[in-house]
């Protein structure tokens, strides 16, 4: 009888924690159960709105404006942003094969992207997401919460005390697992990861750009400790951190100081 009473109390106890973290989230948003990937499995998933294929600022202007920010605002990032973002990075644009935003080597596509998320960082509906760390999957377009908590401060200590990964409401880890692509080309399959490292950070530069969004690449940072902030699943290697944010100021580029430039170096 006691241990039937046991297991009645530990059941209800995991009811109570599951209704607990769905309130946290908007209703418009579903959990499903998570289905392989590299992380550790969280409660579910969040299906993320679908990405826009179309914006209002042309590739060109993007480049033109796009900037290294540090300095940001206050404010959480919307559900519809962030999905935008982590599409742009790495999600798919070829839907036979699976074929994805950034170029790879052979198509091995070695990187993981994991946003963590401060508390009140991401608005979607009428509330907020959860806190933590969260796995993006392509494919389905999905995050999967992977460590719950509050997680900003150990990763801006990882990050060597660089306030600006503090002040973001979200930050985009970006990790690889080398042997995808070193498995089919050998020792120089690092450099052809480092590579698509690049690619996709660029992606996030200018689709934040386009948004009016401000982010910055990070590389200096403790390896380790990056991976276990976010969760990292077996093989992954830290690569890159990139704040996401509202920027405090934005730049311009204007025609005429470039055409301005271009002259005073042609002599």
């Amino acid at each position: 009888m006691s241990s039937r009473r046991g297991f009645l109390k530990i059941l209800l106890g995991s009811i109570l924690a599951s209704l607990a973290t769905l309130a946290i989230l908007p209703a418009s948003y579903r959990f499903r159960p998570r289905r392989g990937g590299a992380a550790t499995p969280g409660p579910g998933v969040v299906e993320l709105p679908l990405p826009a294929l179309d914006g209002r600022v042309s590739v060109e202007r993007a480049l033109a404006n796009r900037r290294s920010i540090r300095e940001y605002l206050d404010e959480p990032l919307t559900i519809d942003e962030l999905s935008q973002v982590l599409w742009a990075a790495y999600g798919i644009t070829e839907t036979r094969y699976g074929f994805k935003t950034s170029p790879s080597a052979g198509a091995t596509y070695p990187l993981e992207i994991y946003a963590v998320v401060s508390p009140g960082g991401v608005r979607g509906g009428d509330g907020f997401l959860e806190p933590g760390s969260y796995h993006y999957d392509p494919h389905s377009h999905t995050l999967s919460l992977v460590r719950r908590g509050d997680l900003v401060e150990a990763l801006y200590r990882a990050a060597l005390d660089q306030e600006w990964v503090r002040a973001a409401p979200v930050n985009l880890v970006f990790t690889a697992v080398f042997e995808r692509t070193t498995s089919r080309y050998g020792p120089r399959g690092e450099r052809y990861v480092w590579i698509e490292v690049g690619h996709a950070g660029q992606n996030v530069y200018l689709q934040a750009t386009a948004m009016g969004l401000a982010t910055v690449a990070i590389g200096a940072f403790h390896d380790d400790q990056v991976l276990e902030v976010v969760g990292a699943g077996p093989g992954e290697r830290a690569a890159y951190i990139m704040p996401l944010a509202r920027p405090q100021w934005r730049y311009t580029l204007d025609a005429e100081s470039l055409k301005e430039y271009i002259g005073r170096h042609r002599g």
